[in-house]
Order: structure tokens, then C-alpha cells, then sequence
């Protein structure tokens, strides 16, 4: 076993203690500074509009320091009073210049304390809006798919679900690295910063509620821990966990999980059959890259393949799932085929022989 000590791991829980926060798919807006630099200039705008419109009826206004009003006058008057200052020291004398005052400067100035607060609310607006996403989101969220690490191994798995007809909406990752899941949720996911072995971070990616947890760590011990708490979270969820080294397989299973996958060893062993067969490994290639060429699905047997052999079905037959026993399709012990029977198969991949995800029902404890 080459997993840590009890203190290692508590050590790393410890390392990775971060604020957990969820953050969902959003539209590509416009970079912040940009939005503040538009402010900016339309308040400028603004304000130079306005010491235009009274420098060009400065014969209107008095000034009780000197009783004119020059250009700079004109800027001090629109400043003063855009931002209701109003010290009173230059004043509209003319009729004219009051109704400017009346029908052009007073809406200038409403306009520019609406720049001037627009950011404001527009803070307020959104975190409105993102807490009612946010609260509508977990009220919704059912039989999804979540996703423990968004590395080459945890992209990999979202790439395959979704291309089984899983949406984007019903995938939550969880990784504690913010860039992670800001690539994440720019690829249409929701994701959930924090550490996965604690649970109040696995609650918040409702994961309680998930059908299929997919643990994909970049450290076996990591992977054991999540698995546990995520087992204890959601008795009936499907678990699949990745491991890098093989012995430490048994001990995920006797964490919880359903299916543990080896990446080293697959990998391995894909290389090695590439050597003795390389058109063997590029068929293998083909049958694990979902969408493409060949796939190899899981599909329920239909009324009229019952009482048939696994070679009498229209589609190439690789093993028959009864029960909890997979059985080959040359396995004496299939005989034929019964309606509760599910079938691993290889079909062509096309748009439309794409199948939705694995809708067994789920096991209960």
C-alpha cells in the first residue's frame, strides 16, 4: 500500500481549507475596467456638454466674485452643480439661462448621477440575480452528474457523458483550484470551489442528490477520502473513481465505490497492445473516444430481441449485464435473452444512435 499516514492526510485536508463557492455558467461580458472606463467617459462627456451649453450663454449668468463667467467659469458652474453641489456663487440671471437650467442641465445632471450610481446598482442588481440563479439552480438540480477534479482525467469523463446526450446543466464539478473551475464554467458547467474530501463541499454540489459521482484526483489518497465521504452523503449515487497505481484499487472499492478505473495500468496496457497490434490499439482508441467511429455503449434489451441469442441481435453483442453478473456473449449461462437483461454492444457513431446515459435504477442500500 503506498498511501499516506493518517497525519499526512490530515495534513493535506488541512492544506487545501479554502472558502467553497459555487459558480455557475455565465455569458461572456465585457472585461470590468472596460465597463468602468465607459462610465468614465460619458460622465466626461456629460460634464463638458454642459460647460459648453453654459459658457455659450455665459451673458446669462452672474458671477459675484467679478459678475462674469469666463470659460473656466463655465467648467467650475457645470462641475458644481452635476454633482448638486450648488454653492450658490454663480447663479442663471436670464430667462433663457434658467430654462436651460430647467430643460437641459437639470436632465444632464440627472443623467450623470445615473453614471455615477449605475455601477452601484449594477453590483447590487447582479449579486440579486446571481443569488436567485444560484438558490433556483440547487432547487432544481436532479440526478446529475458530478465530477471530482477538472484534469485531463475528470475533462476526459465530461467529454464522454455529454457526448451520450448528458447536458452541460447537469454536470457540477468540484475542484479546489478557482482557475480549474473558472475553465469549467467556461465550457458551460456549473462548478464548486473547495476541498471534495470535506463534505459541506460536496453538499454544495448537491451532491446528496447526484445519480453518478465520478471521483478524478490526481492523488490515490484524495480519491479514498472523497469516495468515503461521498459514499456516506448518497447511499444509492453510481461511483466511478480513477487511481493511479492498481493496488490501491481494492481500497476504493471497499470505500464505495462501483467501478474503479486504473490510469496507469490502462494505459499500459494500451501502449502494449499498440505494439504487438497497431491497428488494434487504434480500434481501442476508437472504442473508448465516445461520439466517434465506434462506440461501445449500454443499452436495455427491446421486446423483440427476448428469446433471442446475443449473435441474433441486429447490433454486435460484446457481454450481457443480468443482474450483477456481466456474462460474454459466447457464455453458456446467457442461453437467450430476457427483457430485464442489459447489453454492452459496439454500433457506429452517428447522430442518431447516440443513446442518454445509463438510466438503470438505482441501487439501493
Amino acid at each position: 500500500m503506498k498511501l499516506p499516514g493518517h497525519d499526512a492526510i490530515a495534513r493535506q485536508a488541512d492544506e487545501h481549507l479554502v472558502t467553497h463557492k459555487v459558480k455557475l455558467p455565465r455569458k461572456v461580458v465585457e472585461h470590468p475596467f472596460r465597463q468602468v472606463a465607459k462610465r468614465v467617459l460619458m460622465a466626461l462627456l456629460v460634464l463638458a456638454a454642459t460647460a459648453l451649453i453654459v459658457y455659450a450663454d455665459h451673458d446669462g449668468y452672474n458671477d459675484n466674485s467679478d459678475g462674469s463667467v469666463d470659460f473656466l467659469d463655465a467648467w467650475y458652474y457645470a462641475t458644481v452643480t452635476l454633482s448638486t453641489t450648488g454653492y450658490g456663487d454663480i447663479t442663471p440671471v436670464s430667462d433663457a439661462a434658467r430654462l436651460t437650467n430647467i430643460f437641459v442641465i437639470t436632465p444632464l445632471r440627472v443623467l450623470f448621477l445615473i453614471i455615477l450610481v449605475g455601477t452601484t446598482l449594477e453590483v447590487l442588481t447582479e449579486r440579486t440575480r446571481e443569488e436567485w440563479r444560484l438558490n433556483r439552480w440547487r432547487s432544481t438540480l436532479r440526478d446529475h452528474t458530478v465530477v471530482v477534479g477538472f484534469g485531463t482525467k475528470g475533462r476526459s469523463a465530461i467529454q464522454t457523458v455529454c457526448a451520450t446526450g448528458l447536458k452541460k446543466e447537469q454536470v457540477v464539478v468540484v475542484d479546489p483550484s478557482g482557475k480549474a473551475v473558472e475553465a469549467a464554467t467556461a465550457e458551460g458547467y456549473a462548478g464548486v470551489i473547495g476541498d471534495a474530501t470535506r463534505s459541506e463541499v460536496l453538499k454544495r454540489a448537491e451532491v446528496h442528490r447526484a445519480r453518478k459521482i465520478i471521483i478524478a484526483t490526481q492523488r490515490d489518497d484524495t480519491a479514498v477520502l472523497v469516495t468515503l465521504t461521498a459514499r456516506q452523503l448518497n447511499k444509492a449515487a453510481k461511483i466511478v473513481a480513477a487511481v493511479r497505481e492498481e493496488e490501491n484499487a481494492p481500497l476504493l472499492k471497499q470505500s464505495g465505490a462501483d467501478a474503479v478505473i486504473t490510469s496507469a495500468s490502462a494505459a499500459g496496457r494500451l501502449l502494449g497492445l499498440s505494439v504487438l497490434s497497431p491497428a488494434a490499439g487504434m480500434v481501442m482508441e476508437d472504442l473508448i473516444q465516445q461520439g466517434s467511429g465506434l462506440d461501445i455503449i449500454e443499452r436495455p434489451v427491446i421486446k423483440a430481441e427476448v428469446g433471442r441469442k446475443p449473435r441474433e441481435t441486429d447490433d454486435l453483442v460484446v457481454s450481457v449485464l443480468r443482474g450483477h453478473r456481466v456474462l460474454g456473449y459466447d457464455d453458456p449461462a446467457v442461453g437467450t435473452l430476457e427483457l430485464t437483461d442489459r447489453l454492452i454492444t459496439i454500433v457506429r457513431a452517428t447522430p442518431g444512435t447516440q443513446v442518454a446515459p445509463d438510466a438503470r435504477p438505482l441501487r439501493q442500500d
